[in-house]
């Protein structure tokens, strides 16, 4: 049984990583225009690498949670698809073996040039002038506003093949991501886990579990667990 989920900040934000944007729109006190835009690094790589040299720290300190981990053991059970909107490696970290990001992972950086060219980062810093084998400046592995989500239809054509899906810690509010569920069977159970439940009303089959990620994963195998 193929068992989908989409996460969001939410699951991260319990092993200490800020949400994408905090109320005042700022991430990490910065405007997200400013740091996360193929214009901003235009701009000013130098404030763009950096910013994302300590958010890429914030990660390698950070530690898988219970709930990613419980993701990890649900493997047993189900074919599991993870399909994540966070830029972090903690789903793999906690032993999830299909993981498909839709922003990137920040523990990798990626030409300035060919964006398909992609690497493995030693330690937590890309230095300005270290340069890809066409000898162009690299950058974070990170999808940034008003940039193509290449592995959106990877993603989506994972949702059509779904034979039960959840939806963790998110609002459902970033498109394109938050159009993956339009591509899940209408005919099958859709859990949502998050303390405030996004508009899904249209939606058949939904099944609200109004807790945090890692109350609400150990819920959801509960619940799976039960339903087998």
């Amino acid at each position: 049984m193929k068992l989908v989920v989409l996460t969001g900040a939410g699951i991260s934000a319990e092993s200490g990583l800020k949400t994408f944007r905090d109320a005042d729109g700022l991430w990490e006190g910065y405007n997200v225009y400013d740091v996360a835009t193929p214009e901003a690094w235009e701009r000013n790589p130098e404030l763009v690498q950096e910013f994302y040299n300590e958010r890429r720290r914030q990660v390698l300190a950070a530690k898988p949670n219970h709930a990613h981990h419980l993701l990890a053991e649900l493997e047993k059970d189900f074919d599991v698809e993870i399909i994540t909107q966070n830029i972090d490696d903690l789903h793999e970290r906690a032993g999830s073996t299909k993981v498909t990001h839709l922003h990137g992972v920040i523990t990798k950086s990626q030409s300035d040039l060919k964006s398909e060219l992609v690497y493995p980062i030693t330690g937590a810093e890309i230095k300005m002038g270290e340069l890809c084998e066409f000898g162009s400046q690299l950058r974070p592995h990170v999808v940034w506003f008003g940039e193509a989500v290449p592995m959106i239809e990877v993603a989506a054509k994972l949702c059509k093949q779904a034979d039960v899906f959840a939806i963790i810690g998110t609002s459902l509010a970033v498109y394109p991501a938050a159009g993956l569920i339009d591509f899940v069977p209408s005919v099958i159970d859709k859990y949502i886990i998050d303390p405030k439940t996004p508009d899904v009303k249209r939606y058949k089959k939904v099944i609200n579990i109004e807790k945090n990620a890692v109350e609400g994963v150990a819920e959801l195998k509960e619940l799976l667990s039960n339903a087998r």
